[in-house]
């Protein structure tokens, strides 16, 4: 019936997406045209990425910028397709709402538990990326002014997390002098029976002309699963729902000052993991309870600008609360012998201020000074589990229900930062620029009581009766703090107008790690490891050249960086042996060197060529026996990155009628095979990890053609074109019998938009 449905709506709408535009700024009108001041009209890109507005092709920084329309005309929705379309960069994704970067190899593994991850996320002001091992939301990417990703450390103006590079998010803001409306309806089917709904819708209204205006923004999510759940029997299991949305409120009383007022809300619903066991049959999975990444995001902002002579004050002042679910089962740890599984949920509130001023473009002197402060509590409230079934079959008795343990946990902590950067312009085709954040972090958890008991010991011995339940008293974990600078100092030379080049030498860093069990022993095996306080900040150093150049006129446009990373101290995640506890560390050294590139062409009207990709190896340098064994890392390891990745992207676009232009684009992306883990077993050097592995070396094909009607755009899609099936995540820990995740299945659909 679905099939049958969705092949009528294909033939009743015809065609899809719409054409490639330029990125653009958000940025006032004056300091865009400062910025493009000279510019070729061809491929010219404007970015923020420096805190001031200015050309792409001038920026020391290897930056890949897109904007709503590119992102449109790709069908990049979310964080996969941002991954696939940048250069070094890989998305570990095993499912909805759990996301982790990787930046230029700098990662340990896929997975990044009890790690701050090592690219910061940005949605405007706001940092979003959080520690390892919790709910990270996708979040909606419709009506976006720009996304920029930023690689190689960015500590200077992102702080820290930004170790590897920092993915930002621009909201568009209000237009305060015309009436303007969107919508964008998509339908998709995966597989033969898995319906995708996506619904997004805009208004802006200006209140009062040039003054003040409002832009409203909706939009929701139905998607179906296509991994089967043999275990809960449930078909299509790994259903999404999304639904949420953002008012930004503009006013401009003066030329000189505005205020920006927005609040946002994202509520992501999985109902059920996507990772797979292979051994199962194709998309399948098996736990005795839907595995649930669920998140609600509710985020509130207040932005003031004031424009003095020579120079514009920026207050960017959020609120966010972030409540999670992250429940899964656990039974793999002891091969599905027991009833084991965790349930927690979580309950973040973030305040982050941030004051700086930035002086306007153009003059022999750029800079920007700022300070920084972030406050941030996280609870989390740990239920370990059986099931009525598996106690009743045990004869285990003298719990007040199913969980067998069951912990509150929370962890206060702040950063405190003042920053600034200077671009020194000796002359038109010369430039130096210097950057410095001196900041100081600290975070401390707290244990606010509970309950814990002897199950485990019972249930694997096979003993029945009445458990000994034993409460956990409140303790007051050790204080983390941290305190160092950031620098990055580049030197850039212009020797003609369409060729810039530079060198430039920047650090980063993590916040240190509180363990939420430090201290405890193992309940298996008591002589094991006490799981320790925490671990220290690790140490980043990247060294990097680059050339950007535009040929005829803008017509050919190719971008080249090459780095070398040294990376120190590096923050670990390890697992206890006896328990698989998991806690934070610190190990040696690793190096990780590569090779970025971007080619973007123009060879006709109407055509357009792009290709980019990394040439990467990054592996353990250093590493002490007693390290070796605590992390399960060798002398030599890679590191969780491919050895080369890429993509191809065509866009033709020609007039199908004198009121039609029509659009044909394909991207070809191809990822290269990379390690999930460190190779051993912590604690047992010796012996190679059951669960280490490799993902697979997959391409995705991605096509979609498009008919625009002046306001009205129709059209189809195909996404994984070759039904690739690959596996493209592999967990690390033993805990989940079900370990893997693919690409979702080949999936058709239809567009349709409109401007009002």
């Amino acid at each position: 019936m679905k099939a049958g449905l969705f092949a009528s709506a294909c033939a009743a709408a015809v065609i899809a997406a719409s054409t490639t535009a330029l990125a653009q700024t958000s940025a006032p009108a004056d300091q865009v045209a400062s910025a493009r001041q000279g510019a070729d009209l061809v491929g010219e890109v404007v970015v923020t990425a420096t805190r001031r507005t200015e050309r792409l092709q001038d920026v020391p920084l290897s930056i890949t910028a897109f904007s709503q329309e590119s992102l449109t005309a790709k069908g990049i929705v979310g964080y996969e397709g941002l991954a696939r379309e940048t250069p070094g960069v890989v998305l570990n994704k095993p499912t909805a709402n759990f996301n982790n970067f990787t930046a230029r190899g700098v990662a340990t593994n896929g997975y990044g538990a009890n790690l701050q991850s090592t690219v910061a996320i940005y949605i405007d002001e706001l940092p979003i990326s959080t520690i390892g091992n919790t709910t990270v939301l996708d979040p909606n990417l419709f009506d976006v002014e720009r996304v920029e990703f930023l690689r190689g450390p960015q500590g200077t103006l992102f702080g820290s997390g930004s170790l590897s590079g920092a993915l930002r998010i621009l909201n568009k803001s209000p237009d305060l002098s015309s009436f303007d409306a969107s919508a964008l309806v998509d339908y998709g089917l995966t597989g033969s029976d898995s319906l995708r709904q996506r619904y997004n819708a805009m208004i802006n209204a200006p209140l009062i002309d040039d003054k003040l205006g409002l832009r409203v923004v909706g939009f929701y999510r139905d998607e179906e699963g296509y991994v089967d759940n043999i275990g809960t029997g449930v078909k299509n299991s790994n259903t999404l729902v999304d639904w949420g949305g953002r008012a930004i409120l503009l006013w401009k009383p003066t030329d000189r000052l505005s205020v920006k007022l927005l609040a946002s809300y994202e509520d992501s619903n999985p109902k059920d993991s996507a990772l797979i066991n292979p051994t199962l049959g194709d998309h399948k999975r098996n736990s005795d309870r839907p595995d649930l990444f669920v998140g609600k995001l509710a985020n509130y902002n207040a932005t003031i600008e004031y424009q003095f002579d020579g120079a514009r004050l920026t207050s960017s002042s959020t609120y966010s609360r972030f409540d999670q679910k992250f429940f899964v089962d656990l039974a793999g740890t002891f091969g599905g012998a027991i009833s084991f599984a965790l349930d927690a949920w979580g309950y973040q509130k973030t305040f982050v201020e941030e004051l700086r001023l930035a002086s306007d473009p153009g003059g022999k002197f750029d800079w920007v000074v700022g300070g920084f402060y972030l406050d941030r509590r996280l609870d989390v409230d740990y239920f370990y589990r059986s099931s009525p079934q598996f106690l009743a079959a045990r004869g285990i008795t003298g719990l007040p229900d199913e969980y067998y343990q069951r912990q509150f946990n929370y962890t206060d902590s702040s950063e405190l930062a003042g920053f600034g950067e200077v671009t020194w312009r000796l002359n038109d085709r010369f430039w130096l620029t210097g950057g410095m954040r001196y900041g100081s972090v600290e975070a401390q958890g707290f244990v606010q009581g509970g309950y814990t008991s002897n199950y485990l010991t019972n249930a694997l011995l096979n003993i029945g009766g009445p458990l000994t339940v034993t409460q956990i008293a409140p303790v007051s974990g050790v204080k983390a703090e941290g305190s160092k600078p950031s620098f990055k100092v580049s030197a850039s030379f212009k020797p003609t107008s369409a060729l810039t080049t530079y060198a430039t030498v920047s650090t980063g860093f993590r916040t240190p790690i509180v363990n939420g069990f430090a201290g405890r022993p193992s309940v298996v095996n008591p002589s094991d490891l006490i799981i320790p306080n925490g671990a220290d900040s690790d140490d980043l150093t990247n060294y990097e050249i680059g050339l950007k150049v535009r040929w005829l006129n803008g017509r050919l446009v190719t971008n080249l960086a090459a780095y070398w990373i040294d990376w120190s101290n590096i923050q670990v995640q390890a697992n206890r042996v006896s328990d698989s506890v998991q806690f934070a560390t610190n190990i040696g050294a690793a190096r990780s060197r590569g090779l970025e590139f971007e080619v973007l062409a123009y060879p006709s009207s109407g055509l357009t060529l792009g290709f980019n990709g990394s040439l990467n190896n990054a592996k353990v340098t250093e590493l002490t026996p007693e390290e070796a064994a605590i992390s399960g890392a060798v002398p030599g390891a890679r590191l969780a990155s491919p050895r080369f990745q890429g993509s191809a992207y065509v866009n033709y676009g020609f007039d199908l009628t004198p009121k039609a232009r029509a659009n044909l684009s394909m991207v070809v992306q191809h990822v290269g095979s990379y390690p999930g883990m460190f190779p051993r077993v912590p604690g047992q050097p010796n012996t190679v990890a059951p669960t280490y592995g490799f993902t697979d070396a997959y391409e995705n094909v991605n096509a979609i053609f498009a008919v625009s009607f002046d306001k009205f755009t129709v059209g189809a899609y195909v996404e994984n074109l070759l039904d690739d099936d690959s596996i493209t995540y592999v967990h690390p820990e033993a805990f989940l019998a079900n370990r893997f995740g693919t690409m979702r299945p080949r999936t058709a659909g239809v567009r349709v938009g409109y401007e009002f």
